[in-house]
């Protein structure tokens, strides 16, 4: 017994230590010990035997370990009366005395054990044997010997005489009394120690005790076998390798379950055994409670109970080992699966890619580029289900990283590459419907305009000369020509700007024609006569070079030059405490807190009857999107700022890299409204108070919520402090641009704050564009009627605050609302509207140099407006004529692509036609700038004609590219 509890520790830490340790340490680990630990258990090296190979011997009862104890813990042994003590074979005696001494504990073993011989119905041979026999072969250490000498007279005096004649020729170290009775027995022992037999009141049956000796030896045995399975489990577990096809995994992880299964149903068993067993041991004390266990059998009792503990120890280790290994079966089977999956969605998608790359064709006919546009729609619909495979497997791949999946460097790539041939096939597809949309409008256009060129031609050439020598016939002609030059705009296309100069340059001959016409119209003159053209080569028009601006390599020089002075100056001089992203550090450790209190807390099952009614489902509303703005800071903006502690000058970068992402700030705050009045609801409950406590918060939650308000006005700050220092220098340029910036945000947070406070308003706010300004004026009205101003006698302003979109001005009334005790809560009912597009505005109004107009319609509504300040007014003057100015561009750049887009192509057309080559037949006279054409013009001029034959050659020249 006194190894168990040792060995069994050991074996527990083996398995504790298994989720910490590399599977091969635990199992080399658990190999070098197992053995050891159970031979320590059956105390070999001392007792070579277990009870079931003595079992006969230990029946014989010629010694006993009844479980008594001396006054000092000392164990007590005693051999009762046995008629044939002189007979046992040495062997056996010794098998027996050893097995019976290698029982107590170490600690009781070394008191030294009691020795009572019972020789009462004996003779003093058998005495002197006993004693010679236990002398000579008694392998513990004694303390005393009590002998009961024979009862009768005769062998009683034999006795005295003898022990006094040979006392020395036993060689015991240890006193040897003689006792005449049992009642001189209890003088040295408690009769509590001692068995019925020699007047004790111990309870003691002696095939009990075998039998619960062979018990417990076999629970130790089958604690053994069980330890050997599990090292044999744990050794192929080592040994194994994972496969790598998803069949095999399969069938390893079976396997692996099944043995897994069977190993718990053994320490199932063996748990259930060693409960069995204490049961037996404790059932004196379950029949009677007066009935007390001797002390060997509370040895026997603490001895089952630490196995049983030890075993339930010994499985939850093992419980532990076996969810690691299986969760990495699992994560192999999974990868497996994806790797499979991704082989096959990465086949379809290489043959997709490269039938994609086979559409290089654009079309050179209406008919054909429409066949092209319905093959390009059938390749896309046939890729449609393998790019939603490809994505579905990339977020599954994601997902699998997310869950801490051991082969992330082997799915992160796969997911990169699944989506970017999922990107490139979506771009390719959209560039390929977007030229052959561009490809097909344009020869649709140029069909049109071919048939306008034809009709163009044919309408000059039909135009006889005599006829428009009189007034009326030229000005017949000229209607004509003023009727088929309006419909030119029907036909405009937009192209690069030498084809519409060409295509200007057609239409110039039929302006010329049309002056001439004029001309002809107005008076009479004389008619002119027919010459012989004279051949004459065109004029070539040089083409537009495009040269880069002096200066423009030295300024980059100069640039790169100021950028390494910036780092230079920025990593001597800013290197300061006050820039370090302390306060950042704080903020996001603020956060955690939150993110992992409170909120996880709302989720708790335990902590559901604390959370108020009101509060209830709506963790987003009171938090807002805090968890975004947590993660943006904690694997982003963090990081790039403490990079930019060892190089300060990479911090205003760092911010204007950032512009769009701090936008989310300005989500938050338009919660923080509603998030406030619910905390005001909810917000001195028991829940909110538990949680405070638990994080040992010293602020309430509210502070903490109010934390992202306070963060995004303080960096403006640190951009200033930066800012100080960097005065003048190379890099304040940058940093003034960062803190602009973010003062920009800042302005928009606020813009946005005091949006969400317009009621009463029947549209979309988000449709009306951007927010540009937004503030409190005093406004007066003026309405026309008929054709005069109405003054409506209001002498009073108005007060209105006045909210500016790129496409609507709003004018609300501002109203204060009481919360409860708390601050005042503003909101903005919407009064009038107006649409930026069709609004002017009066800089400066007579009298007051802090008003200005805002009217539409021709005056017919005049709003005076009045700012607080000339700064104020300035300010909104300068972005209302930003939108108004962008407004007239954006009108211009319409006008100007309806105006020359009728002309891309145009003459194209017009010179793939015979026309076109009837044109060519025409000849030029000398000094004349008109053409006449000798076969189908019948002597009518051609204004421009140079131009034509110039807008040939290029036309051809752009065909070729």
């Amino acid at each position: 017994n006194s190894g168990l509890w040792c060995i069994w520790t050991q074996i527990s830490s083996f398995y504790l230590l298994s989720g910490q340790l590399e599977m091969s340490c635990f199992i080399n680990s658990l190999n070098i010990s197992v053995f050891t630990c159970t031979d320590e258990i059956m105390q070999q090296e001392i007792r070579p035997l277990v009870a079931v190979d003595i079992i006969e011997q230990l029946h014989r009862q010629f010694a006993i370990l009844s479980g008594g104890r001396g006054k000092d813990g000392a164990p007590i042994i005693t051999f009762p009366e046995f008629a044939g003590f002189s007979d046992i074979p040495d062997e056996d005696f010794l098998n027996v005395v050893t097995y019976l001494t290698s029982i107590p504990s170490l600690e009781a073993a070394s008191i030294g054990f009691i020795i009572i011989i019972d020789r009462r119905r004996d003779k003093w041979s058998a005495v002197k044997a006993s004693l010679t026999r236990i002398a000579g072969a008694f392998p513990g250490n004694l303390q005393l010997v009590f002998v009961l000498r024979p009862s009768r007279f005769i062998q009683r005096a034999i006795a005295d005489i003898g022990i006094k004649l040979y006392r020395d020729d036993f060689k015991m170290k240890v006193p040897i009394i003689m006792l005449n009775s049992v009642s001189d027995l209890h003088g040295y022992i408690d009769k509590s120690q001692l068995t019925r037999e020699l007047g004790g009141t111990l309870e003691y049956g002696h095939s009990q005790w075998i039998h619960h000796r062979t018990a417990i030896e076999n629970f130790a045995m089958t604690v053994k076998t069980t330890a050997q399975m599990l090292q044999t489990f744990g050794t192929d577990l080592a040994e194994t390798e994972l496969p790598n096809d998803v069949q095999c995994t399969e069938e390893l992880l079976s396997a692996h379950t099944d043995h897994h299964g069977k190993l718990k149903d053994e320490l199932k068993l063996a748990v259930k055994q060693g409960a069995t067993l204490l049961t037996c041991i404790r059932e004196p004390v379950t029949r009677s409670a007066n009935c007390k266990l001797s002390s060997d059998e509370l040895e026997n009792v603490a001895t089952v109970e630490r196995l049983l503990a030890q075993l339930d120890e010994t499985e939850k280790a093992f419980d532990q080992f076996w969810t690691k290994h299986h969760l990495k079966l699992e994560q192999c089977l999974q990868l497996r699966h994806f790797e499979q999956d991704f082989r096959e969605v990465k086949l379809v998608l290489d043959n997709l890619m490269e039938a994609q790359a086979g559409f290089a064709d654009i079309g050179d006919s209406v008919s054909r580029v429409e066949h092209l546009l319905r093959e390009q729609k059938q390749l896309e619909e046939k890729g449609q289900e393998p790019l939603e495979k490809a994505q579905s497997l990339a977020l599954h791949g994601e997902q699998l990283i997310q869950n801490n999946h051991y082969a992330v460097d082997s799915i992160r790539p796969k997911c990169v590459e699944l989506r970017r041939i999922c990107d490139d096939f979506t771009n390719e597809t959209k560039k390929k419907y977007d030229i052959l949309g561009k490809s097909l409008e344009l020869h649709k256009q140029l069909d049109k305009a071919s048939q306008w060129c034809e009709a163009g031609i044919y309408l000059l050439a039909s135009q006889a000369v005599d006829k428009c020598q009189s007034q009326e016939g030229a000005e017949t002609a000229l209607v004509e020509i003023e009727k088929f030059l309006v419909t030119a705009k029907e036909h405009q296309l937009s192209n690069p700007k030498e084809i519409l100069q060409k295509l200007e340059d057609v239409q110039e001959m039929f302006d010329k024609r049309q002056v001439s016409l004029k001309k002809l119209a107005a008076k009479q003159t004389r008619p002119v006569q027919p010459v012989a053209p004279h051949p004459e080569s065109s004029p070539k028009r040089a083409s537009p070079k495009i040269t880069r601006p002096a200066g423009v390599g030295s300024s980059l020089e100069e640039e790169e030059e100021e950028g390494n002075k910036l780092c230079q100056y920025i990593s001597g001089e800013m290197s300061q405490p006050k820039i370090t992203p302390a306060v950042a550090v704080n903020f996001f450790i603020g956060h955690y807190v939150l993110d992992t209190g409170y909120a996880s807390e709302m989720d708790n099952p335990s902590l559901l009857h604390l959370i108020p009614s009101a509060l209830q489902n709506k963790k987003e509303i009171l938090f807002g999107n805090l968890p975004e703005i947590y993660e943006f800071h904690n694997r982003i903006f963090l990081k790039e700022i403490e990079n930019c502690i060892e190089n300060p000058e990479l911090l205003a970068r760092c911010f204007l890299k950032r512009k769009e992402d701090l936008q989310i700030y300005e989500k938050y705050c338009q919660n923080k409204p509603r998030s406030e009045a619910l905390w005001r609801q909810c917000g001195d409950s028991i829940f909110f108070q538990e949680c405070q406590r638990k994080l040992d918060h010293k602020l309430s939650l509210d502070a903490y919520l109010l934390k992202p308000v306070q963060r995004i006005t303080k960096y403006q700050l640190l951009l200033k402090e930066m800012l100080k220092c960097s005065k003048n220098s190379e890099g304040t340029a940058e940093l003034e641009e960062a803190l602009a910036t973010m003062l920009d945000i800042i302005k928009s947070v606020n813009d946005a704050m005091h949006q969400i406070a317009i009621t009463g308003y029947e549209g979309d706010v988000s449709e009306l564009g951007k927010l540009l300004m937004q503030g409190s004026f005093n406004v007066w009205t003026d309405h026309k009627k008929g054709h005069k101003v109405k003054d409506l006698a209001r002498f009073k302003p108005m007060q209105r605050h006045l909210f500016l979109y790129t496409k609507m001005l709003l004018f609300c009334k501002k109203r204060e609302e009481n919360t409860d005790g708390h601050e005042k809560t503003a909101s903005y009912s919407f009064k009038n509207s107006l649409k930026m597009s069709t609004v002017g505005i009066t800089e400066n109004v007579k009298g007051d140099n802090k008003k200005f107009e805002i009217w539409y319609n021709g005056r017919e509504e005049v709003y005076i407006i009045q700012a607080s300040s000339v700064e104020l007014k300035n300010t909104w003057i300068s972005e209302i004529r930003k939108v108004l100015t962008g407004q007239l561009e954006a009108c211009r750049g319409r006008t100007q692509r309806v105006r020359f887009g009728s002309v891309a192509f145009f003459l194209y057309l017009c010179l793939a036609t015979q026309s076109w080559n009837k044109l060519l037949c025409c000849s030029v006279s000398p000094g004349k700038s008109d053409l006449l054409c000798e076969d189908q013009l019948g002597g009518c001029s051609i204004t421009g004609i140079e131009t034509l034959i110039l807008v040939k050659e290029n036309v051809l020249e752009l065909q070729k590219s």
